[in-house]
C-alpha cells in the first residue's frame, strides 16, 4: 500500500516550490515557513503563506487567504474568501466578514469589526468599524 503525502507543493511563478502541510486543527494548508498555534482553526480550504504567523484561537475561514508575512493575532476571526495582504496585520479579536480584503502593509486594530465585501487599501489603518467601502 502507497503511504499518502502528508503535504502539498505548489510552484510560485518565480519557479521556488512551497511546501504546505495541513493544520492539525481544521486541515487547512500551512506553508513550512509559517507559524500557527496549535489552538488556531484553519479551514480545509485556507492557506497561510511563508512568514505568515496565526496566534492562539484565531479563526481562519473557509478559502480565506492569509499572504506572505501577514500576521493575524490572538482570537481573530476571518470569514470566508478573505485575504489578508502581504505584511499586514489583523489585531486581537478583530471580526472580517466575508470577502473581505485588506491590503499590504495594511494594520487592522484590536476588536474591529468589517462587513462583508469590506477593502482597505495598502497601508491604510482601520482602528473602527469602515464608514464607507472602497475599490482600491
Amino acid at each position: 500500500m502507497q503511504k499518502r503525502k502528508n503535504y502539498v507543493e505548489i510552484e510560485e511563478d518565480n519557479g521556488a516550490v512551497l511546501r504546505y502541510f495541513h493544520h492539525p486543527n481544521g486541515g487547512g494548508l500551512v506553508e513550512s515557513t509559517a507559524t500557527v498555534d496549535p489552538t488556531a482553526y484553519v479551514e480545509q480550504s485556507a492557506y497561510i503563506d511563508p512568514g505568515a504567523r496565526v496566534e492562539a484561537h484565531a479563526r481562519i475561514g473557509t478559502g480565506t487567504w492569509v499572504d506572505h508575512d501577514a500576521v493575524v493575532l490572538e482570537g481573530a476571526v476571518l470569514g470566508s474568501a478573505v485575504h489578508v495582504g502581504p505584511a499586514a496585520t489583523v489585531g486581537r479579536s478583530a471580526q472580517l466578514g466575508a470577502r473581505v480584503k485588506i491590503g499590504a502593509r495594511a494594520r487592522v486594530r484590536d476588536g474591529v469589526t468589517m462587513p462583508p465585501d469590506t477593502v482597505v487599501a495598502d497601508e491604510a489603518v482601520v482602528r473602527d468599524r469602515p464608514s464607507t467601502r472602497s475599490a482600491a
